[in-house]
């Protein structure tokens, strides 16, 4: 998996029984693995978003399968020390304080953090910063 051809899929889903099954068999049956990501109601409305490692398959798929599709953008994708607690405090500080709003935030399967962000290339010279630190894991 590399991180640069990662992708948000952010969709939105009916809130009854089976509406995830069905985005999964959908993104299964194309040949696109969830790399991480949630689901959750949202004034009555299912709201989606899930990290993959080909978001034009992913939209494809979802959208043939008649779920909607609200978009597919890049992600920053930041390991974390998970032995040292305000990691994820410092982080989005240093985000904030370089004026990058922080508009999805969850985790992959690898325990790494998966931030969608107003303004990528900010967020990444942001992110590499933290890498070259050590302050990271």
């Amino acid at each position: 998996m590399n991180a640069s051809t990662l992708r948000d899929v952010s969709l939105l889903l009916p809130n009854v029984p089976g509406a995830l099954a069905a985005m999964g068999d959908a993104l299964g049956q194309a040949g696109v693995n969830v790399e991480g990501g949630g689901a959750w109601v949202v004034a009555g409305r299912g709201v989606a978003h899930f990290l993959v490692d080909d978001g034009e398959a992913a939209r494809r798929a979802l959208e043939g399968a008649g779920i909607v599709v609200e978009s597919v953008r890049e992600v920053l994708v930041q390991r974390l020390r998970q032995d040292q607690p305000g990691q994820l405090g410092a982080f989005c500080r240093c985000m904030a304080e370089a004026g990058v709003n922080i508009e999805v935030q969850y985790s992959d399967h690898d325990h790494r953090l998966v931030l969608v962000v107003d303004d990528i290339a900010r967020g990444r010279a942001v992110s590499e910063a933290w890498r070259r630190s050590g302050l990271g894991g």
